[in-house]
């Protein structure tokens, strides 16, 4: 029997029972969160993460709370990582039900003038190209079953302060979840977005700075300053001023990838305190 405790908001829903959920950067914060509820409503969870103390962190709870679930190790900036999840999810339940495409993050904060060509790249290569390929290879799969529901993160840092190349791939999946709706409704696919605002990340265990193995980011001078600005720029923009929780961000995409959401796709929901 699944516990409620890992997540009391979902009050005893069932909304995912027995269905096939892939959840990418469940290993801590927002994707994490999103396994747990997923999870405690009846969903077969699919831990995606390129670091396996983190993807074993989720795995071990929900199995202490008696989710069926497994976990893939994998590298999501790549078209072949990508496929090797789909694959290996389908292998082991048989099909994909939803997919949350949850990786990203921003990794500086300054001005765009600042960026080199190569930390541009880096930004895209984690917030960008997981969500890009992640669609890519398991839209065969829902067009083989005529059936799926993907959720992509979106943020509202597509009009704040000091994260532009970051900005850019959020705005790119904004138009990625529109145009991917429009051409996959014919599927029975629903494509949809969900952008968080300022979220309190409390377990995070991988820090932003992390880019990949052998490579940490090094903040730039003035980077209290800038984070400082970042931080004020978000909270004169909310209604409500205090962060989000990963719970609170995790109700909004369980609604869109559930079937209480069968009439809504290419569309974005804000979970982000009134920021606008």
């Amino acid at each position: 029997m699944v516990t409620d405790k890992l997540d009391p908001r979902a009050a005893g829903a069932r909304r995912f029972k027995d269905k096939i959920c892939v959840i990418t950067g469940a290993g801590q914060g927002i994707g994490r969160a999103t396994a747990r509820r997923l999870g405690q409503e009846g969903g077969k969870i699919v831990i995606a993460d390129r670091i396996d103390e983190t993807a074993t962190s989720t795995l071990k709870e929900l199995h202490e709370h008696h989710v069926e679930a497994t976990k893939v190790i994998v590298d999501l900036s790549t078209y072949k990582g990508a496929k090797e999840l789909m694959n290996e999810a389908r292998s082991t339940f048989g099909r994909i039900d939803v997919l949350i495409n949850n990786v990203g993050g921003t990794i500086w904060m300054k001005p765009f003038h600042l960026y080199t060509e190569e930390e541009v790249e880096m930004e895209l290569e984690r917030s960008l190209m997981p969500t890009l390929w992640g669609c890519r290879a398991v839209l065969p799969i829902m067009i083989e079953q005529q059936a799926g529901s993907i959720v992509n993160l979106g943020s509202q840092s597509v009009r704040g302060l000091y994260r532009l190349p970051y900005a850019s791939s959020k705005g790119g999946i904004l138009a990625l979840g529109k145009v991917l709706a429009m051409e996959y409704g014919k599927y029975g696919i629903r494509v949809n977005t969900m952008s968080p605002g300022g979220t309190d990340i409390s377990d995070r265990i991988t820090d932003r700075s992390f880019v990949r193995p052998g490579v940490i980011a090094e903040d730039p001078e003035n980077a209290d300053t800038f984070r400082k600005e970042m931080i004020e720029d978000i909270t004169n923009q909310q209604a409500i001023k205090r962060r989000g929780t990963p719970e609170e961000q995790a109700a909004a995409i369980a609604f869109l990838a559930s079937e209480d959401a069968s009439f809504i796709t290419g569309d974005n929901i804000n979970c982000s305190g009134g920021q606008s």
